[in-house]
């Protein structure tokens, strides 16, 4: 008696087919455009995949993530490098519209939960069953291609109905299909840091980058005056310029690098230029972004106007709150020295500066380390999220100030701690 074949649900549930389909339908995600275009997506959700089926999914952490896919260090701090995160959620993005193609109905579904990174596999998605017309009653036409005699009408009648519902099903086909060529998935709502970058990215003139400079003295009675800085050769000794390179501060170029990352991405231009050598006749050509404090005599003058600004008196460097009845400041001497410091202040701050007519960021801090964590709230979701969060609903159409503060350990800052907004 010959052997009856396996159910198909018997099929499905061996292992090794399993492993190998899924396998084969991670391999189509990743050469589709919407992972072969990045470098992380694919990366994050081949690691996971694979880890998953070799049975070490309870070993799919952020942390471990991060070391094994992205190279981060064992020390990896997720709070201040959110990229494990950021990238699954772009992954779980990704996943849906890649599915919500009709054309992939029928292939092995590969998803990533919400809060977790193990993978989920489950069958493919299976087309609606077609509705079989019934056949017309036996008392209707042998050839529905013959007319009926006029002492059959009554017969007639059944089968017009039929040729009727066709018609209409038909019709309904076909304006399904026109409105699916005009449908278009609508793209995703553009994140915090787009909305604000916004008044920046949407210039059509290049940005300017202005940088400090530790090595050069500062004209502080220049500071009202919009001419171009005047550069002294002799520096001031000052605790937080132990660490620039050349003659710019290490810290300034880190917050550089990250932060002009969103200009780049959108093919934006953008230029570089130390203060000594920006001129009033270059900020007021398109938007400017302002790194650092006491050694960038153009954040100082921008600032002057603001409620927080930088003022330095008997010796110390203060940001101070012009608007408090209590004159509160966040203060730090400047003879403190570098091993001793514990903890730093800075400015976030996204204005239109009405001298030169241009949108302005800037990223702030008394000393470096203070400056490098103002930097992380411009490019870093979690830690703007955590501004916003004090601001008002209409944030976008508002000028926007605030104070930060972050620890420091052994010469690199903490997270940063919003301690005071405002809005205009």
């Amino acid at each position: 008696m010959p052997v009856a074949p396996k159910p198909p649900q018997e099929i499905e549930s061996n292992p090794l087919i399993e492993a190998q389909r899924i396998r084969e339908q991670l391999e189509r995600l990743l050469v589709h455009p919407l992972f072969a275009n990045s470098k992380r997506y694919p990366a994050l959700l081949a690691y996971t995949v694979e880890q998953t089926l070799l049975g070490n999914a309870a070993a799919l952490k952020e942390r471990s993530i991060a070391v094994e896919v992205f190279g981060r260090a064992p020390t990896y701090d997720a709070n201040a490098d959110p990229v494990v995160r950021i990238t699954a959620g772009e992954v779980r993005k990704r996943l849906t519209q890649y599915y919500y193609d009709s054309s992939h109905r029928g292939e092995l579904v590969i998803e990533l939960p919400t809060g977790s990174y193990v993978p989920a596999f489950r069958g493919p998605e299976r087309a609606p069953e077609p509705e079989i017309a019934s056949s017309p009653p036996e008392e209707t036409l042998d050839s529905p291609l013959q007319l009926p005699p006029p002492e059959l009408t009554g017969t007639w009648k059944p089968l017009r109905w039929v040729v009727a519902s066709l018609f209409l099903v038909t019709l309904a086909a076909a304006a399904g299909w026109v409105a699916g060529l005009r449908y278009r998935p609508e793209p995703p709502p553009p994140s915090n840091i787009d909305r604000f970058w916004e008044p920046v990215t949407a210039s059509v003139n290049p940005t300017t980058f202005c940088l400090g400079e530790p090595a050069k003295n500062l004209d502080v009675g220049s500071i009202n005056a919009f001419d171009t800085p005047v550069n002294n050769s002799k520096p001031e000794p000052l605790y937080f310029r132990l660490h620039y390179s050349g003659n710019l501060a290490l810290a300034d170029v880190i917050t550089l690098t990250r932060t002009v990352a969103a200009l780049a991405s959108r093919h934006k231009a953008f230029r570089v230029v130390p203060a000594s050598d920006a001129t009033f006749a270059q900020l007021r050509e398109g938007p400017f972004v302002l790194i650092g404090a006491f050694d960038n005599i153009w954040t100082l003058r921008v600032t002057q106007k603001l409620r927080f600004g930088f003022e330095s008196k008997d010796g110390v460097a203060l940001l101070v709150d012009r608007n408090s009845k209590k004159q509160t400041t966040w203060a730090t001497a400047w003879d403190l020295p570098y091993q001793k410091l514990s903890r730093d202040y800075a400015i976030v701050a996204r204005i239109h500066d009405g001298t030169t007519g241009q949108p302005v960021i800037i990223a702030a801090g008394i000393s470096e380390e203070g400056t490098e964590a103002a930097g992380e709230i411009l490019y870093n979701p979690i830690y703007l999220d955590s501004l916003l969060a004090k601001a008002p609903k209409n944030w976008e159409q508002m000028n926007m100030e605030a104070v930060i503060e972050t620890q420091v350990i052994e010469g690199h800052p903490g997270p940063p701690n919003i301690l005071a907004v405002e809005t205009w």
